[in-house]
């Protein structure tokens, strides 16, 4: 077997392979080259992808100063702006994550759970006992409006209502799969009209500048302390020289949250759903633990629930959100796991492998929240949301979300999966989707009384 630095030469069949099918192609590599592998696709594009944990270890615990950040995220430049936090340089980056991490912890997030469960309940009353619905636009309907409302918080203005749907609008075009040729494949990226998903994309962009500008500016003029949402907070947000984000860093930082936000969510919620229902014993033992709540408006104690976080965790380990973490570029050479790697060399943590070692977690491929009761495992056996300095800054946002959807909905109605044959898997954005749409059937209102009103 090659040195993990020497690489795999790969056909064109397996680069679309990556691009449309990456669970698929990490898993047929780990089986080819081992644990830690490097591939060359065609173009010259040389990747290197580590899932031991030692590897992991080693590359996330390296000195920034060895690493090209700037470079590192080029594959991503069309969603991550100049400004955005991770795209930044080691002093802009520690300055822009001090600024933004208040906004999406702590008490912060007693304020958005109502919210997200007021949003949940909205969708839930369209709901019909013996009906089928596609589970994924239900879920898109909840997480958007809670992504959209919590980082802008949008009012019934004219200029409002247009930044709205123009966020809709390019979120909607980022996360689509078509787009992620266009991320992997640079000769795509040509601005051939509106009626190109480039131009498209290209345009969306500048109409949504062109109109948070001006609302970034009125609330300047015009401060508003009952506002809550993350812009808000920014716009007063003072580093430590007093000093606070500029208009630009703020516009970057904004779209960055929107387009990096929305799909990690969703796709979480829609496979835990999807296991659950295909796990009797899993869903029969969280039920019994929400059914333990005497108060369903308490949020803080829902997310301290063990079994629902644990469900959370199980569904991030089986179906990361995102597959791969944020690349690695090499500033200079440097020595993983004793191999020499070149200045230049691009290095991927691969979160799906990693979380599918058969030494680390038994029976991988079966979904087994249990996993997380009473076990810790370490940052490098587990590490859904990345790792490192460069770990998600909204992690804890996204599994307060996740928990909140989860409770509301499971606590009102019971479920079942139309179709219960497994299902084919292709990308989405950073992760995956079912290939099909995943559809459910409200099978029954869950006995307990609820407040959301049902029509039977």
């Amino acid at each position: 077997m090659k040195p993990i630095n020497e690489p795999h030469k790969q056909s064109l069949r397996q680069l679309l392979k990556w691009i449309n099918n990456p669970a698929d192609f990490l898993e047929e590599s780990i089986q080819r080259y081992g644990e830690d592998y490097t591939v060359e696709f065609p173009g010259k594009n040389v990747i290197t992808f580590l899932s031991n944990p030692k590897s992991i270890e080693d590359i996330l615990t390296t000195p920034r100063e060895t690493f090209d950040f700037e470079r590192g995220v080029e594959v991503f430049g069309p969603l991550v702006r100049k400004h955005s936090l991770m795209r930044l340089d080691i002093a802009s980056h520690k300055r822009h994550r001090q600024l933004i991490m208040p906004a999406l912890h702590g008490d912060r997030m007693r304020l958005y759970g109502r919210l997200i469960c007021e949003m949940t309940e909205k969708m839930m009353q369209q709901w019909r006992v013996g009906t089928t619905f596609n589970l994924k636009n239900c879920i898109h309907q909840v997480t958007l409006n809670v992504l959209l409302d919590v980082v802008i918080g949008f009012t019934k203005d004219e200029r409002s209502q247009k930044l709205r749907r123009a966020s809709l609008s390019l979120i909607e075009i980022a996360n689509s799969q078509s787009f992620g040729f266009h991320m992997f494949l640079p000769f795509l990226q040509i601005d051939l009209g509106p009626w190109s998903l480039w131009g498209r994309f290209l345009r969306l962009q500048k109409e949504f500048e062109e109109l948070l500008y001006p609302e970034i500016a009125q609330r300047l003029q015009q401060p508003d302390s009952d506002r809550t949402d993350i812009l808000t907070m920014l716009l007063s947000a003072k580093d430590e020289q007093g000093e606070s984000m500029s208009k630009e860093e703020l516009c970057d930082e904004v779209i960055t949250l929107l387009l990096t936000g929305y799909d990690t969510t969703t796709m979480t919620l829609l496979w835990a759903f999807y296991w659950l229902h295909k796990t009797p014993q899993a869903l029969e033992r969280l039920m019994a633990e929400i059914d333990s709540v005497s108060d369903p408006s308490d949020t803080k104690k829902i997310t301290q629930l063990p079994y629902l976080t644990a469900t959370i965790q199980e569904t991030t380990r089986i179906n990361p959100a995102i597959l791969v973490g944020a690349p690695r570029v090499l500033a200079t050479a440097t020595k993983i796991r004793g191999y020499e790697f070149a200045s230049g060399a691009e290095i991927w943590p691969s979160i799906y492998s990693a979380q599918r070692r058969q030494e680390v977690y038994p029976e991988p491929e079966k979904f087994q929240p249990e996993r997380f009761l009473g076990r810790q495992y370490s940052p490098y056996e587990f590490l859904p949301f990345g790792g490192g300095y460069r770990f998600c800054v909204g992690n804890v946002f996204a599994q307060y979300q996740m928990k909140l959807v989860l409770f509301t909905i499971l606590s009102n109605y019971e479920l079942a999966l139309t179709d219960s044959r497994p299902v084919r898997r292709v990308r989405r954005g950073p992760g995956v989707q079912p290939a099909k749409p995943l559809r459910m059937k409200v099978t029954a209102r869950h006995r307990r009384q609820s407040h959301v009103p049902v029509s039977v």
